[in-house]
């Protein structure tokens, strides 16, 4: 009896081995982008005196806030909208092949912290249709990743993920992301 047991102990935890040899190989394989790209945008926040030049604005703030300043304590309860320029260098005078349209919600009174809800619409001939984004933005770290969580047109349910370093920034009234996008499901 004790005989017919062990062929079968020894099959079984061979069997476990190489189940959990299969998990561990699946774990570690990294998957290529099937595109990457980079682009800049461009955002000059409206303060009472830049109308003409302004892309952004404060449309809601907390009560002790006002829709010209961001409010202390780190910007706490500003939401902010947006349409930038998208552009292929770091230049805000480069011809545009884009708009970045959506939202910023510093959501943070402890650190300077934000959630971002946009797309990049392309009006150019290299590139038809949007990418849209969504995800926290811890705004002191160097660089931070924000999701790819669908597109249109060439972009058709993208999925991936954005790395977003701030390039530049004067102030409280512009600052340029550089946005290194990575997608990872492609159609």
């Amino acid at each position: 009896m004790k005989a017919k047991r062990c062929p079968l102990a020894i099959l079984l935890i061979l069997s476990f081995l190489s189940i959990s040899t299969a998990a561990a190989t699946r774990k570690t394989q990294t998957r290529k982008p099937c595109k990457s790209m980079v682009f800049y945008f461009h955002d000059i926040i409206y303060n009472g005196r830049n109308a003409k030049n302004a892309t952004s604005a404060i449309v809601g703030s907390p009560q002790w806030g006002n829709k010209t300043i961001l409010a202390g304590q780190n910007h706490f309860g500003d939401l902010v909208v947006f349409d930038d320029p998208i552009t292929l260098d770091n230049n805000l005078h480069s011809n545009p092949v884009g708009r970045a349209q959506g939202f910023y919600l510093y959501d943070k009174k402890e650190i300077f912290t934000a959630w971002l809800g946009f797309s990049f619409v392309f009006n150019s001939t290299r590139h038809k249709g949007s990418i849209n984004f969504a995800g926290a933005d811890p705004l002191m770290n160097k660089t931070r990743d924000i999701s790819v969580i669908g597109g249109t047109g060439d972009f058709f349910m993208a999925r991936g993920v954005a790395t977003l370093m701030t390039d530049a920034f004067e102030g409280e009234v512009y600052f340029r992301l550089r946005t290194d996008i990575k997608l990872y499901e492609c159609w």
